[in-house]
């Protein structure tokens, strides 16, 4: 098991400030949260951008939004988003050959063009900093409203900005969860 830099709080210390800060007690019990709410004013926050792009305000289709956080899981080697992600996708019936050609979408027969454009912009970001003019062109043929595209551009940088902090604090996968599923192959 990954040594976190910071210790996790217990589960039920984590249940505890978890309430305290307004924190759904779901996010309580994943190992990210029981490192983050040893500062909970901040962890509110973080919780409620996270529970509005997945749960609550999201307009972005979440297969789009599921593709676009494995890309990120693999290309940045975040073992903790790639396995809490491939729970959520193929929980969302997303087919697994469609998570696992992420890794090479360019090569990929299973992913259609709205899949490509969205991964073009995430290989943008991750590359350049930003969406390139050529794919949110692309982007917006299959996005229609302003809503939709503003997520995406939130969606890309907000899941770098969690792999970051997750590779930062050497965040472990929770205790009988096992990485890199379902062919463990892991990124260069």
């Amino acid at each position: 098991m990954l040594e976190p830099r910071i210790p996790l709080l217990d589960i039920e210390d984590a249940k505890t400030a978890a309430t305290l800060a307004g924190v759904s007690e779901q996010f309580a019990e994943l190992s990210v949260f029981r490192i983050l709410l040893r500062h909970p004013g901040v962890t509110k926050h973080i919780a409620q951008l996270l529970t509005a792009l997945l749960f609550t305000e999201n307009k972005l289709e979440g297969r789009l939004r599921e593709l676009i956080i494995m890309r990120i899981g693999w290309v940045t080697s975040s073992s903790y988003e790639w396995t809490q992600h491939w729970r959520v996708a193929t929980g969302m019936k997303i087919p697994e050959e469609d998570l696992l050609s992420v890794r090479d979408w360019q090569a990929s027969e299973v992913l259609d063009t709205r899949d490509r454009a969205v991964l073009k912009a995430t290989d943008d970001v991750l590359q350049a900093g930003a969406i390139s003019d050529a794919a949110w062109q692309e982007c917006c043929q299959f996005l229609d409203t302003e809503e939709e595209r503003i997520e995406l551009a939130l969606v890309i940088s907000n899941w770098i900005f969690i792999s970051q902090i997750l590779k930062s604090l050497k965040v472990p996968l929770e205790e009988g969860v096992s990485a890199w599923p379902p062919d463990g192959k892991i990124p260069a």
